[in-house]
């Protein structure tokens, strides 16, 4: 009786998030598109050469932190990097949705400059290698920041503390349920593909 009492709780929670996911949409398509818009100033507008110097390090850093790894060291460092960013991006969007924005602004714009280079160095049908990274990893960033994006809406709201309060919890919900279960895919799949790709 207690097993089955646990799982309908579970599963009306979930419900809830899947629910809460559907009236924050407008926020998690406002993300998508903005993440849109400038993957595609990154692809089709060359970056200053200081921008590119510093994207060209980053990429190197993480290319240097993941060497030698084995697919579970792989596979956690690609989770709590996500899991990290996913986080801090929605918790942050108290500070009025401002991080939210910079987080998507700033991943879109890193994913246009590597596919420009891509393109630039292959082709662009070599493209479809990056396509697997982001499979489930894009989905879960912009549910988050969709949440985080919404919670900073709390200084629109006449009961700011009320809204606040509700939204938070809801989105902490959503994150453990729906969210973290979409890294773990993805940290799979993306560990895999590195494995394989060699």
């Amino acid at each position: 009786m207690a097993r089955k009492l646990k799982k309908r709780t579970l599963g009306n929670n979930y419900l809830d998030s899947w629910n809460y996911l559907k009236e924050s949409k407008k926020f998690i398509f406002l993300i998508f598109l903005i993440f849109l818009l400038f993957i595609l100033i990154g692809l089709f507008i060359p970056a200053p050469e200081s921008i590119s110097q510093e994207i060209f390090k980053y990429i190197q850093e993480l290319i240097e932190k993941t060497e030698g790894m084995g697919f579970f060291e792989l596979f956690w460092f690609i989770f709590f990097n996500n899991l990290e960013v996913s986080f801090i991006g929605m918790l942050s969007g108290v500070i009025f949705g401002i991080l939210p924005l910079l987080i998507g602004i700033s991943n879109g714009y890193l994913l246009g400059f590597v596919s420009y280079l891509v393109v630039k160095e292959q082709s662009f049908f070599s493209l479809w290698r990056i396509f697997p990274h982001g499979i489930f990893e894009l989905p879960a960033i912009f549910i988050s920041l969709g949440l985080g994006l919404k919670l900073g809406m709390f200084i629109f709201q006449k009961k700011k503390v009320k809204y606040l309060k509700q939204n938070l919890s809801k989105s902490l919900q959503t994150f453990f349920l729906i969210v973290v279960p979409l890294l773990i895919l993805a940290a799979i799949i993306e560990s895999i593909f590195i494995f394989v790709m060699g």
